[in-house]
């Protein structure tokens, strides 16, 4: 073997790396941020935790990358750490299919639907169709398909590649006299373990273990513990993820180490104790690709078989082990969710949907202080105003490191939507908190508005409470029906904030009003025609974004024009429902 047997294997296995890099990412894509809703919902039962582990893993082809998921979605607390133990013990069993897969480069044959299944044969057919796809396509999806086609076959080539170096070690004396030392097991779990942790995935250093197997130097002896030490080793993703996140995320960590760990030791202790009374010469014979993958699944599934039921055991164990204080710790949108650019737009949503509640909470409870002053719930609009502060930080500075990423149309049309909405979610909080400050204001000033006024108000704030109603119903569910009732709402309330002012001004020289609460009124009037603008721009968003479009001057222009019939009589119905009672006016 010379030093371009040695540049030929390292290439192959860069090349492999990076097949299975691009194929995950693009598995991933195509996926979107289905995965975490399907995590969410149904991980709380561990078996389906274990059957969805599998299946996830199976469908982006890296254990590494569900491990880092986890870790995430419990440093953000999305995730209780009791529901990840299925997944982690399925997406073990999961990675294996990747090794059978690579199993089949030992398959020879002169049947040409057999030589088929050999990766020379359909890797160049896959990555064809895959660069076909990727120039003639116009959908995103499928060219992300495409792109998973083209990395698979990069993967097989860099195996066939990492075979190809490897085959002179056949014929070499020194080769033979270096892996008498894989014959000690406790080495051969050090060696699996250090090359899986250094290169940070368990497939990579199973299919150099089968291209190494091609040799037929290597027996069953040395290639059992290997494989058990790449489990352990595989590990490594794990604890560098858990790195700067809080304590309950690290037991996830803890939890991946244990399970693996405690694995590998019960199955020393029952390799051992057959041993010594059986003598199994099938572990002097060459083990090939297919057995390779073959135990590899069996040790996996063993393992969880064995692991499953004690489940709140390795809980338990890694809480005494990673001890944390009582204290909550309040972390979201964890960065090692940008891994999966899916999963941290689904999150990303699921941030602004809690953040359009705490805004709509605030501006309700700063209404309701007009009618029913409490401290207390001044107090309240006050921290919710500063929470959807601290929203619009976070969120904003996430989806611009999201956004760099290729992002599939759906996620991308999903972070346009929040870009274009967290600003008015934090405006309407803005002019919840300048309401109770007028409320505030008028109560501690000893102030009040004339019964005629706070009627006017009554049917201004219910108009008010009802476009919020609508455009959160309609944020929520994204629907376009609730959406196209907004800027109705918003028209009618255009023309109540006019006639408010002018009765005012009427009141002002009747002497029902005076100045001073002239001033309030006229801020607070302000303030709630300013939410409902804000609620108008959420509705338009989610209109436009539905046509793929950001016309927003178009659909306001038409509608303020009254071009459309439907908004014709969706405006003449809330003019009649929020009809201002008739004044009376004083003969002084």
């Amino acid at each position: 073997m010379d030093i371009f047997s040695f540049i030929t294997l390292f290439g192959g296995l860069a090349m492999f790396i990076y097949g299975m890099t691009t194929m995950s990412q693009n598995l991933e894509k195509v996926a979107g941020g289905k995965m975490e809703v399907i995590l969410n919902k149904m991980t709380k039962n561990r078996f389906m935790g274990l059957v969805l582990g599998a299946i996830i893993t199976i469908a982006i082809q890296s254990s590494s990358a569900v491990t880092v998921m986890l870790v995430g979605l419990v440093n953000s607390g999305i995730m209780d750490i009791g529901n990840t133990v299925g997944v982690i013990m399925g997406s073990n069993i999961g990675t294996t299919i990747t090794a059978w897969i690579m199993s089949l480069i030992g398959v020879s044959s002169n049947n040409f639907f057999i030589r088929m299944l050999k990766p020379e044969s359909f890797s160049p057919i896959l990555a064809l169709i895959g660069v076909i796809m990727m120039m003639v396509c116009k959908s995103n999806k499928k060219r992300d398909v495409g792109t998973i086609f083209v990395g698979f076959a990069i993967l097989m080539y860099g195996m066939t590649l990492m075979s190809t170096s490897m085959a002179p070690l056949a014929e070499s004396s020194k080769f033979s006299s270096i892996l008498t030392a894989f014959s000690n097991p406790f080495v051969g779990i050090l060696v699996g373990l250090v090359v899986t942790a250094v290169i940070q995935s368990s497939a990579a250093s199973i299919g150099m273990l089968q291209a190494l197997a091609m040799t037929g130097k290597i027996t069953w002896g040395m290639a059992i513990p290997i494989i058990m030490g790449q489990n352990i080793g595989t590990c490594a993703t794990a604890i560098l993820s858990s790195i700067g996140v809080n304590r309950h995320a690290k037991r996830v960590a803890v939890i991946h180490i244990l399970f693996n760990v405690i694995g590998t030791a019960i199955f020393m202790v029952i390799y051992f104790g057959v041993l010594s009374f059986v003598d199994m010469k099938f572990l002097n014979q060459a083990i090939s690709p297919v057995g390779i993958a073959m135990f590899h699944s069996i040790f996996n599934i063993c393992t969880t078989a064995m692991l499953l039921p004690f489940s709140n055991r390795l809980v338990a164990t890694a809480k005494r082990l990673v001890k944390t204080d009582d204290a909550r710790e309040i972390v979201f949108l964890d960065e090692r969710l940008l891994n999966t650019p899916g999963v941290a737009i689904a999150e990303c949503d699921k941030q602004c949907d809690k953040m359009g509640l705490l805004a709509k909470e605030a501006m309700e409870k700063a209404m309701s202080l007009l009618f029913d002053y409490d401290q207390e719930t001044a107090a309240e609009v006050k921290r919710l105003e500063s929470d959807v502060d601290t929203y619009e930080d976070r969120i904003g500075s996430y989806l611009v490191k999201v956004s760099v990423n290729q992002l599939s149309v759906e996620d991308s049309r999903s972070v346009s939507k929040m870009l274009h909405t967290i600003n008015d979610f934090e405006r309407i909080s803005d002019h919840a908190r300048n309401i109770m400050q007028d409320v505030v204001d008028l109560n501690e000033k000893g102030l009040h508005f004339s019964p005629e006024s706070m009627k006017e108000l009554r049917v201004y704030s219910d108009a008010l409470q009802e476009i919020l109603d609508l455009t959160f119903s309609a944020y929520f569910e994204q629907s376009i029906e609730k959406a196209e009732r907004v800027e109705p709402l918003e028209q009618v309330i255009d023309k109540l904030t006019e006639r408010l002012t002018l009765h005012h001004v009427e009141r002002l020289k009747e002497g029902i009003c005076t100045i001073e609460n002239g001033f309030v009124l006229t801020d607070l009037l302000s303030n709630y025609e300013r939410v409902s603008d804000h609620c108008s721009n959420i509705a338009v968003a989610i209109i436009e974004l539905s046509r793929d479009s950001l016309d927003t001057h178009g659909y306001l222009e038409e509608a303020k024009n009254m071009l459309n019939e439907d908004f014709r009589r969706e405006y003449e119905f809330f003019e009649q429902k929020y009809t201002l009672p008739t004044r009376e006016k004083s003969l002084a």
